[in-house]
């Protein structure tokens, strides 16, 4: 595996992203049964300075973001759901309103919540914060994993995941191969969602610790809502730099139970795919790394 491509994904409706080194590839199955598919080339791969450690955190949250949204938008089309395509702004301030959206559900609310209930209480705050930010995370997760919608594209994620076992393996890719594998992956969007909230409760607890009680409003609304906020970028690097070290340690038994929670959660995003499913999932892939593929025909946005 030392020598092979990196290859992640994303589930998208009917269908799998996939990105590889040089370009992602996103397969869907329209209504008629057919497989088609959209080639992106990957620009400013060639960036050394954005590939370092801590920065390529942030790039590569917030670029896989506004991919993800075009890809879904990609998809939808396809799929017969939608009829419009999205443009690189529309993608990134959809990205920006989506994150702006999640960032004051999941962190400053729990955290303004806690200061509240508990004003004069740092410890008790704290583990209140942390507590009101778990169950809504994990809750949210749970709640959308009953839609009918949501079940579907869950399928494709599993599907996402095995594919990508095939090819780690240096299987076949076939869809009865990949269908051996396990849906659950150290290198998921859920695991690395649920190490920003392990982080993030970690680094807001000690800068709780460290600064002085508000004594008033403003220097509450500084400390709970803009300094978390400022501190995100940081959160997000140490959590993708944390989930790239442990998805290649996970022979280390205290590395694998940091990971557990992650891989544990993946089995509501997760679910098994049929042989269909796979067989999207197993184009993307090899379209990702400039493969030849029969069973599928290549389509522009």
């Amino acid at each position: 595996m030392n020598n092979k491509v990196s290859i992640g994904g994303q589930a998208v409706i009917e269908g799998v992203m996939m990105r590889g080194t040089e370009c992602l590839a996103t397969a869907v199955r329209r209504p008629s049964g057919k497989i088609v598919y959209k080639k992106t080339k990957i620009v400013g791969k060639d960036n050394e300075f954005l590939k370092k450690p801590f920065i390529r955190g942030m790039v590569m949250l917030f670029e896989s973001l506004v991919i993800g949204v075009k890809e879904l938008t990609f998809s939808a089309n396809q799929a017969g759901e939608e009829e419009e395509s999205l443009s690189d702004k529309e993608a990134i301030m959809t990205t920006i309103c989506s994150l702006a959206l999640g960032i004051g559900i999941f962190i400053v609310l729990p955290s303004v919540i806690g200061s509240f209930v508990f004003p004069d209480n740092k410890i008790r705050a704290n583990i209140l914060e942390a507590f009101i930010r778990l169950v809504a995370f994990v809750g949210y997760i749970w709640g959308i994993s009953f839609l009918k919608d949501v079940k579907r594209v869950f399928e494709y994620h599993g599907a996402e995941h095995k594919s990508i076992y095939a090819y780690e393996n240096d299987m076949e890719l076939t869809p009865e191969n990949a269908k051996k594998f396990t849906t659950l992956h150290p290198r998921c969007g859920t695991s690395f969602l649920f190490i920003v909230m392990f982080i993030a409760i970690i680094i807001f607890s000690v800068i709780d610790f460290i600064l002085p009680i508000p004594t008033n409003l403003f220097y509450k609304f500084l400390i709970k809502v803009v300094l978390r906020i400022l501190l995100m970028p940081l959160i997000a690097s140490l959590s993708y730099e944390l989930q790239r070290y442990s998805s290649k340690h996970l022979d280390n038994p205290l590395i694998k139970l940091i990971s557990l929670p992650g891989l544990a959660l993946q089995k509501i995003t997760t679910k098994e795919p049929d042989l269909d499913e796979l067989e999207v999932a197993i184009v993307a892939i090899k379209v990702s790394l400039g493969e030849e593929v029969e069973n599928a025909e290549e389509v522009e946005n």
